[in-house]
């Protein structure tokens, strides 16, 4: 089985929650495409691959899609049908891009994702299902499904390619379990003190250079300061921009001489 990365700090809970779903396929044309879903299910920490109906498939092309998920791929289980590949799933839901009188209760991953996790959670296996990429589910294979999805798209053009879906689903899903938290900055926010002998320094850099005279100092210091206050300053960012300005000075106080010749003698 393919880990989720390292970055997605998922507890056991979470990891057993995401167990019991299963993304089911049928009659899936590409190896491609299926290799590109295993992929997506490893990223997400979903492992539990089913195909319905299957048909004959491109397994080199979807071992070298699944890239490293190509366990997922190996591990998937086959059914004869669709009933079949839900058969042990208390709530199956179905993928579709159309609508129509049978379609009208779809909502989008994000609406059904807290309650499928409600749902996992339990210890009930959710699926879900997509349809073969030239004509997705039929009318017969949703009155197997509790639930439809549909996910936004453009009037223009609502084809998804079935591993975007499969993908966006699952993100949705992953999302909701909140177990993602971003790398923390690891240098603290710079004090004030800190940040005013910064400014001090540049201020008599960008002076010496000439790009501002004396008259103009305050105000062109203001337009830096803005600049400069549209992120947040680490101890790190503050000590770079006053290297900066520190070697800046010593390099402008060094005879002029004494800097040419330093540059005729870097190899061409």
């Amino acid at each position: 089985m393919t880990d989720i990365p390292e970055n997605f700090e998922v507890s056991a809970e979470v990891r057993e929650a995401l167990s019991h779903v299963r993304v089911v396929l049928k009659s899936p044309l590409y190896g491609g495409n299926v290799g590109s879903i295993c992929r997506a299910m490893g990223n997400m920490g979903v492992q539990d691959l089913a195909i319905a109906e299957p048909r004959t498939l491109d397994l080199q092309e979807a071992r070298m899609m699944a890239c490293h998920a190509s366990a997922l791929l190996e591990a998937r289980t086959e059914y004869p049908n669709l009933a079949a590949a839900v058969a042990d799933c208390g709530m199956v839901i179905g993928t579709t891009a159309r609508g129509g009188l049978y379609r009208q209760h779809a909502r989008t991953a994000r609406d059904w994702a807290q309650e499928i996790l409600k749902t996992v959670g339990d210890g009930t296996r959710v699926a879900l299902v997509f349809g073969p990429e030239d004509n997705g589910l039929n009318n017969d294979d949703l009155a197997l499904c509790t639930h439809i999805i549909q996910i936004p798209t453009t009037d223009e053009y609502s084809s998804l390619n079935i591993s975007q879906a499969v993908l966006i689903c699952l993100y949705e899903i992953f999302v909701a379990t909140d177990s993602f938290s971003p790398h923390s900055e690891k240098s603290e926010p710079a004090p004030s003190v800190l940040r005013e002998r910064m400014f001090t320094m540049w201020r008599e850099l960008l002076l010496e250079v000439d790009f501002m005279s004396e008259d103009k100092a305050d105000h062109m210091m203001l337009g830096f300061r803005r600049i400069m206050a549209r992120g947040a300053f680490t101890y790190d960012d503050v000590n770079i921009m006053m290297g900066i300005a520190r070697q800046s000075e010593w390099a402008l106080a060094q005879p002029r001489d004494a800097k040419s010749n330093a540059a005729d003698e870097v190899p061409a």
